[in-house]
């Protein structure tokens, strides 16, 4: 049997300037929202090396550098790109309708 998937609405396309990002929180998720030239990815907020916000840190191309310990990762994969980072960012698959970001889990 298959399991459909449940889409979540996150935010506005507005709401993230080009080459930003932002922080969004629905349920128990705490989630970076990613602008890069229009098109929109999301993975986990907080970083898998330490309490590091991923929305609040510096984006150089398709790569997202963790505040805390300068650790970085592939915006559009989650993979790791600079240490002490070990552990893979979580991604989410986007769908944008109507001017409006979901994510599907």
């Amino acid at each position: 049997m298959s399991v459909s998937a449940q889409k979540i609405e996150l935010c506005k396309t507005s709401d993230v300037a080009e080459g930003s990002a932002i922080k969004v929180e629905t349920g128990d998720l705490s989630l970076a929202v990613f602008n890069l030239n229009g098109a929109f990815y999301v993975m986990d907020d907080t970083c898998s090396h330490g309490p590091g916000s991923l929305s609040e840190g510096p984006i150089c191309g398709d790569v997202v550098e963790c505040d805390f310990h300068n650790g970085a990762f592939n915006i559009k994969t989650g993979e790791i790109v600079e240490p002490p980072c070990m552990i893979p960012q979580k991604t989410y698959k986007v769908a944008v309708e109507s001017e409006t970001v979901f994510i599907e889990v």
